[in-house]
């Protein structure tokens, strides 16, 4: 990855152990087959401080494994206000975790600020559910919306920034 990568995106969920770390995992792998990696720089965090240091959630590197994605050196950050000049996207997982975002964005910050599921194509909810307190079903659920919105995302990015 070059030292000032071209397009930097931060993805954000709640304790940055499931949701965030999925998408994180999931448009790396997306952006590694298109041979983009010193173009885009992605990273997650959450917006509450449970889990800073952690692993992702078993449950979620389990189904992201099934999926041939690779979470295991990923560790929960909370979010910052440097992030919102850091980088360029900073995509929320649902409207709560938006509206925290929305207090802590600086006034002067440029970033694009906005739910992730704005990029989904064949997803028409507007959050990635918390799977946290669900079965399995709910991470596989997690998995597809994130596959979704990450593809929308890579073609938008594509076509507006390389």
């Amino acid at each position: 990855m070059s030292e000032n990568p071209k397009i930097r995106v931060l993805f954000i969920c709640m304790g940055n152990i499931c949701r965030s770390p999925t998408a994180e995992a999931v448009f790396r792998r997306y952006v590694e087959q298109e041979g983009l990696s010193a173009l885009i720089h992605i990273d997650s965090a959450g917006t509450h401080d449970y889990h800073i240091g952690e692993a992702p959630d078993v449950r979620t590197q389990r189904a992201a494994k099934q999926r041939g994605y690779d979470m295991s050196q990923l560790r929960g950050r909370q979010v910052e206000a440097g992030d919102f000049k850091r980088f360029d996207y900073v995509l929320a997982m649902d409207e709560a975790n938006l509206s925290i975002l929305e207090s802590l964005r600086p006034r002067d910050a440029e970033s694009h600020l906005g739910l992730f599921l704005e990029f989904a194509e064949r997803h028409r909810e507007r959050e990635v559910p918390d799977p946290y307190f669900g079965g399995a079903e709910g991470f596989e659920r997690v998995l597809d919306m994130v596959e979704d919105a990450a593809s929308g995302l890579l073609r938008h990015i594509r076509t507006r920034h390389l």
